[in-house]
């Protein structure tokens, strides 16, 4: 369970390399309609959109009254604004957290019989052993989940999309979190979480495939209730991580955006379609603060 729940916040997070692509011969709808909100007073319009990174190639999940939403917003803010043309950025935050002195060499940080297939994922990521081992565990973990993406097809996510429509526009773009104050979540996790990350991130491509559809599947049918019952369920478990990665951030943003309802006019947040579902969502935080929440999608 907290393998798979620490891939799927990686999903969410919006990392660079974490992008990739489920498998196009994934049963997608035809007609995507991605879950969308707004919460508004007399002078501003907040709408909220929930993204997934994965995507498959061309895969057609705009509709008119997202196009609406974007032609209104005035500014876009995501989770946090990665380059992927220019991940300096990233790599620098990565690099001033994501190593350690003394740590054992990265292949003993998994039992035995997970060894082969993580030595197999080292190869593959074309990264020196000497290197890997120098990482801290959710380091390595994210870098071998980005090749493992690319090795099932990497295309671009939605996030992507929204900043070219709106950087062509001459909109502005914010973000809710640096680079660094997102990796610093991974940070945090105990090293048994880690370990489970990095078990995850050498999984078979078959297995996290046919998560990885699931998770497209209802995204594309806004089916928030089904996004929320995974999480629930593989959180059960782990209120450290629940704490950490999820609770915690949802309330900065909850609060950024009851802030941002005091600043007149349009913009459309855009983050992971996990943090705007099930009873500790963005949602139901403002909901709880007296704002009214309007699904237009």
């Amino acid at each position: 369970m907290l393998k798979s729940l620490l891939r799927r916040i990686g999903e969410v997070l919006g990392l660079s390399l974490l992008l990739g692509a489920v498998p196009a011969e994934a049963r997608l709808p035809q007609v995507a309609h991605p879950a969308l909100w707004e919460v508004s007073d007399p002078d501003t319009t907040i709408y909220l959109f929930g993204t997934i990174h994965l995507l498959p190639k061309d895969y057609q999940w705009r509709s008119a009254k997202l196009d609406d939403a974007m032609a209104s917003a005035q500014e876009l803010i995501v989770e946090t604004i990665v380059d992927d043309k220019n991940p300096q950025k990233l790599m620098q935050a990565m690099a001033s957290i994501g190593f350690a002195n003394n740590l054992p060499p990265l292949v003993q940080r998994l039992p035995a019989a997970k060894r082969p297939a993580l030595l197999a994922a080292m190869k593959k990521s074309g990264m020196p052993p000497q290197a890997l081992d120098k990482m801290k565990t959710w380091t390595a973990s994210v870098i071998l989940l980005g090749t493992k993406y690319r090795e099932m097809g990497l295309a671009g996510g939605v996030e992507g999309v929204l900043r070219d429509d709106f950087s062509t526009k001459g909109k502005p773009i914010g973000e809710l979190e640096s680079n660094l104050e997102q990796l610093s979540y991974f940070d945090k996790l105990p090293e048994t979480a880690q370990r489970a990350l990095l078990e995850g991130a050498v999984d078979e491509k078959e297995s996290m495939a046919a998560e990885l559809g699931g998770m497209l599947r209802a995204w594309s049918s806004g089916d928030v209730n089904g996004i929320a019952k995974t999480f629930d369920r593989d959180l059960a478990e782990t209120p450290e991580v629940k704490q950490a990665l999820i609770q915690q951030r949802n309330a900065n943003w909850s609060r950024w955006i009851e802030q941002r309802l005091g600043q007149p006019g349009a913009i459309l947040v855009a983050v992971g379609a996990g943090h705007l579902a099930g009873k500790d969502s963005v949602l139901e935080m403002l909901r709880k603060d007296g704002y009214k929440v309007r699904r237009l999608q």
